[in-house]
């Protein structure tokens, strides 16, 4: 198999899984599958079946990392298509933390949809919007069992 071929297939075995957690949040299938390590499983191969010829210069970039050694590996199709694969693999592992956790915390999938997108496509940034908004629903949360949610609360008088 080409490694355009094996470009290809890195997104297309993942873009399925994120249609479920974008498009279909709640439904019992997705939360089962958001839950399974399972959807990684094909990208990652497809990143096995690029890495492996290039191993040598993916190790010596990896394990002595400088600029220089990465556009170097870059400029192999399989060296490029491999950081490719790993990057789907790792944005879709974390999807489907985001979308677990969106769950557990009771995060609007209207909210979460937009997060995801932006996650499939610039993962960093959607990460981090995401760890915001986390971070609020918890504080909101926190304080909402403590009493300091702004309202005032007097004992029940029986």
């Amino acid at each position: 198999m080409s490694n355009d071929v094996l470009f290809d297939l890195a997104f297309a075995f993942a873009a399925p899984f994120w249609a479920l957690l974008i498009l279909a949040p709640g439904w019992r299938w997705t939360d089962r599958i958001a839950a399974s390590p399972l959807p990684m499983v094909p990208v990652i191969a497809v990143y096995l079946a690029l890495a492996v010829p290039v191993f040598p210069q993916l190790w010596a970039a990896v394990s002595h990392p400088d600029l220089a050694g990465f556009q170097e590996l870059l400029r192999l199709d399989g060296g490029a298509g491999a950081i490719w694969a790993q990057v789907i693999a790792w944005d879709l592992f974390l999807g489907q933390w985001m979308y677990r956790e969106a769950r557990a915390l009771r995060i609007s999938p209207l909210a979460m949809g937009p997060l995801l997108v932006l996650t499939v496509l610039l993962s960093p940034i959607g990460v981090l919007l995401f760890l915001g908004v986390r971070a609020a629903v918890r504080l909101r949360e926190r304080r909402a069992s403590h009493g300091h949610d702004g309202t005032h609360r007097r004992p029940s008088t029986p």
